[in-house]
């Protein structure tokens, strides 16, 4: 079966079980479940129970899709990302946006956990991604190109929706929260950074880095899709100390930092 016709044959799956489209989408990252609060929720699909779905393994992802309404607008958010690291393939880790797009999603929001370079950033602190640079060892759209899903060369130029940048930091005034906007850096993980690799990705350009978000960006851009994506910073890679990273650590800072995260992300999806 070709790629398309398991976007379809899940599409469909789906379809016979919730009642209106969404138009939104929402990747929740680690730590970052608690957007779901804030959704008024209408159905759960647990991933297991859908066709040609992976089912993610990483603690901190609850593992199933959620419909309802999140800021007055049709929703479909994912408690739980697939990660390149965990042995996915690129087809498989942003197989979920090829469905969102296939069930009537024009817009995705993505949120993750990252890594900090930029010395002006603390841990907990909200940073609005303006824009990447993708250090994955696989690109999701290498190989044949089926044109019902997208063009040979998508332009890459605005990867963020800059509109909706603007918007997000509009509603973050109003609700007087701090945030910053910075670079994100895609690797393929599962180890955190060197020290010395810190310095280079930040040398390079980058603000933050992660093991997410870059492949699905791709893919939503391939769709046609408008893109908003926010960091958490949950630790700090440039730093004196020669302390160790733990995903404990990560999870920690991002459920700290998550309620303002999700409030902002509410509402800017109302908006749009």
């Amino acid at each position: 079966m070709s790629l398309f016709d398991k976007i379809q044959a899940t599409a469909d799956f789906i379809k016979q079980r919730i009642s209106v489209a969404p138009e939104a989408g929402v990747i929740l990252g680690s730590g970052l479940g608690g957007l779901t609060e804030l959704m008024e929720t209408e159905l759960e699909i647990p991933y297991n129970e859908i066709p040609n779905f992976p089912v993610s393994t990483v603690q901190g992802h609850a593992g199933k899709m959620i419909f309802g309404k999140l800021g007055g607008k049709q929703t479909v958010m994912m408690a739980g990302r697939f990660h390149y690291y965990e042995g996915y393939n690129m087809d498989e880790v942003t197989f979920p946006v090829r469905v969102m797009k296939a069930l009537g999603v024009h817009s995705l929001f993505v949120s993750n956990a990252a890594g900090g370079m930029n010395p002006e950033y603390k841990v907990g602190d909200i940073v609005i991604i303006r824009d990447h640079i993708n250090l994955f060892p696989e690109h999701p759209l290498r190989g044949r190109n089926d044109e019902r899903l997208g063009v040979r060369f998508p332009d890459m130029s605005e990867p963020y929706t800059l509109e909706l940048i603007a918007k997000a930091q509009d509603i973050a005034k109003r609700q007087e929260l701090y945030v910053q906007t910075g670079v994100y850096i895609g690797l393929q993980g599962p180890t955190f950074e060197t020290r010395a690799e810190y310095k280079w990705l930040h040398v390079i350009g980058g603000d933050l880095v992660g093991m997410s978000t870059v492949p699905e960006v791709i893919v939503a851009i391939h769709s046609g899709m408008k893109i908003f994506g926010a960091s958490i910073v949950t630790d700090l890679g440039i730093r004196d100390e020669l302390n160790k990273i733990t995903h404990e650590e990560v999870l920690a800072a991002a459920n700290e930092a998550a309620p303002k995260l999700a409030k902002l992300i509410a509402e800017l999806v109302g908006s749009c």
